[in-house]
């Protein structure tokens, strides 16, 4: 039962890697054939600028969205399990951005970042004055911050779901328990309900490194990698390499650098604590 299924993820995932691996090692322009020329686009990757520019963008995207997203969830899915009045229609509203498209969300920050007509500079130039005006977008140093808080404005609602539908699944007797032994509310929390959503933190730490090594929509419509590359993500470089430059070769290698970081990260958070109890019981 489990063979089509397993056919299907070989040819469209499996197969694909080994295919990018296998050029990433070439010189290819997507016509012809390909020139073997073995780790010199990897060599070419620590000297080329740009890449370093969105190696580096794609980091402070990863630390803020990463930090932002894994305790305002988690706050919020608690705040949303409280059943405070009106919980119903918050699940909604906040849910709602998840399902806008990436490309729709980069058209609609564009138009509150934007540093000549956008939203966010004219409120702050009517309530302050005209030096407050910043480049949220426009250069290189506010602009992975700008990205990194509207992906977290995207993935907020998804990932709060996710943490709220692993509190419904954490038994109500605990908390009963625990209410008669004394404990207050941070104290259940604390020793019971993050150590019940341990399964479900793993999930959404690995959806979230996956998710911000995947981010392109929103960095092509909202500031296209410019200026002069400067806001460039590691996908969107790669894009631009692999399809634009006609360096398929090149562009091929920086998309396993971008596979391998994304695998290391998320293999290496899957160990950790593993490590950390094998550690524990040997003592």
């Amino acid at each position: 039962m489990l063979l089509p299924t397993l056919a299907v993820y070989i040819v469209y995932i499996i197969v694909p890697i080994f295919v990018a691996i296998f050029y990433s090692l070439t010189k290819y322009s997507g016509i012809g054939k390909p020139k073997f020329v073995g780790f010199k686009n990897y060599e070419r990757l620590f000297s080329d600028p740009n890449f370093s520019v969105a190696l580096k963008n794609t980091i402070i995207l990863f630390v803020v969205a990463f930090v932002l997203l894994l305790f305002c969830s988690f706050l919020l899915a608690l705040l949303l399990d409280s059943k405070l009045k009106g919980s119903t229609i918050a699940k909604s509203m906040i849910f709602s951005p998840a399902i806008i498209a990436p490309i729709i969300v980069g058209i609609i920050w564009w138009f509150i970042f934007d540093p000549q007509i956008g939203f966010l500079n004219s409120l702050l130039t009517r309530v302050g004055n005209e030096s407050w005006r910043t480049m949220w977008i426009g250069d290189g140093t506010l602009a992975p911050y700008s990205i990194a808080f509207i992906y977290f404005w995207q993935q907020l609602g998804f990932i709060t779901t996710i943490f709220f539908a692993g509190l419904q699944m954490i038994p109500n007797e605990l908390f009963e328990a625990a209410a008669i032994d004394g404990a207050n509310r941070f104290k259940k929390v604390i020793h019971i309900t993050i150590p019940m959503l341990k399964e479900t933190i793993q999930i959404v730490v690995i959806l979230i490194i996956t998710g911000c090594f995947k981010v392109f929509e929103i960095v092509l419509q909202l500031t296209n990698g410019g200026p002069n590359h400067l806001s460039e993500v590691l996908v969107t470089y790669t894009y631009l390499t692999t399809f634009k430059a006609g360096q398929y070769g090149y562009g091929m290698s920086m998309a396993v650098v971008t596979f391998l970081i994304a695998i290391m990260l998320s293999i290496g958070y899957i160990l950790i604590p593993k490590g950390r109890k094998t550690a524990e019981g040997d003592m």
